[in-house]
């Protein structure tokens, strides 16, 4: 009798499938804390062309609003099942908890990493009739001239008035800042010559750049980009230490299995490894940065370090 029962336990453990052994058995859902068309939502709409080779469709879900958060809380609330994941960049994932205290999720305990896809990087710009012609330039005219000159940005917490911040700390300059509801009205007024500079994604100002609309000073990469490489870094201009990513990439919540997140990062991997892949990521301003979970997770807590030093030097908060 006791064989048999051991025997009976021996069959019906290999018959068991181990859990997420069948994943996904449903649709799975992207969840994109901005509105459509956005910079987030582009990498979603590719991991739609990638996921389904794992047996079921991948649907994009829209869900803006608080800078991000509300699709962030939505990802971290959702059940661990592998079928709600969140498309998230540098604000929704290092930025929104450094500045808030009511973002309503952790990103090392609400999520587990699941693969980081990109990273893009900004650009310093000022108007054409404008003197300066480098970022030393204009370092040197806000120390002779301190709180004289402004930077426009898009309003207290978002990433581009912490990159503005940095700047400040780093170069040692006094520039005042301005806000805007978007990076589009910022350009819009350093267009119209209404403010002095400003830092925006590198996809937004090429074509400006290239117009002869707007010129550029510095790239907030370590490294020149192929997309532009005239413009220096940052660093080379002479601005210590001076490096501001913006990521893009993918999280599920605490609590997901381990199998099934090795099953979605083999796919992602895969998926924009692929010269056609490579190529529509470049066209877009930023570069892949493929890899392990563990390695995007250290990334993450190390953006959210940086960011939460940042703003607390600035005094920056929002709630």
């Amino acid at each position: 009798m006791r064989r048999r029962t051991f025997v009976a336990g021996m069959l019906s453990a290999v018959a068991a499938p181990a859990f997420g052994q069948g994943y996904p058995d449903r649709p799975i859902r992207l969840i994109v804390p901005s509105a459509p068309g956005g910079p987030t939502d582009i990498p979603a709409r590719l991991l739609t062309q990638i996921l389904p080779k794992l047996g079921q469709p991948a649907v994009v879900e829209n869900r803006p609003g608080a800078g991000g958060a509300i699709g962030a809380r939505a990802v971290a609330s959702a059940a661990p099942d592998g079928t709600t994941l969140l498309v998230g960049n540098t604000s929704v994932l290092a930025v929104i908890p450094a500045v808030s205290a009511s973002a309503g999720y952790d990103p090392a305990k609400s999520f587990v990493p699941v693969a980081k896809i990109s990273e893009s990087y900004q650009i310093l710009v000022v108007h054409p009739s404008s003197s300066w012609k480098s970022v030393r330039e204009l370092v040197d005219d806000a120390k002779a001239n301190p709180g004289k000159f402004n930077l426009a940005h898009t309003g207290a917490g978002g990433l581009p008035h912490l990159t503005a911040e940095l700047f400040k700390a780093r170069a040692g300059v006094d520039l005042v800042g301005v806000p805007y509801k978007s990076g589009g009205e910022a350009v819009t007024a350093l267009l119209g010559n209404q403010v002095h500079c400003t830092f925006e994604a590198i996809s937004i100002l090429l074509p400006q750049i290239r117009e002869g609309k707007l010129r550029a000073l510095g790239l907030t990469s370590r490294t020149r980009t192929p997309l532009a490489p005239e413009i220096p870094t940052m660093i080379e201009a002479g601005v210590p230490d001076y490096e501001v990513t913006t990521f893009y990439g993918v999280v599920a919540p605490a609590g997901t299995p381990g199998d099934i997140i090795g099953k979605l990062n083999a796919a992602i991997n895969e998926g924009f490894a692929t010269e056609e892949m490579r190529a529509t990521v470049t066209k877009l301003g930023s570069a892949l940065a493929l890899g392990a979970p563990d390695a995007f997770g250290a990334f993450i807590a190390a953006q959210g370090a940086k960011w939460s030093a940042v703003a607390k030097a600035a005094n920056i908060k929002v709630d």
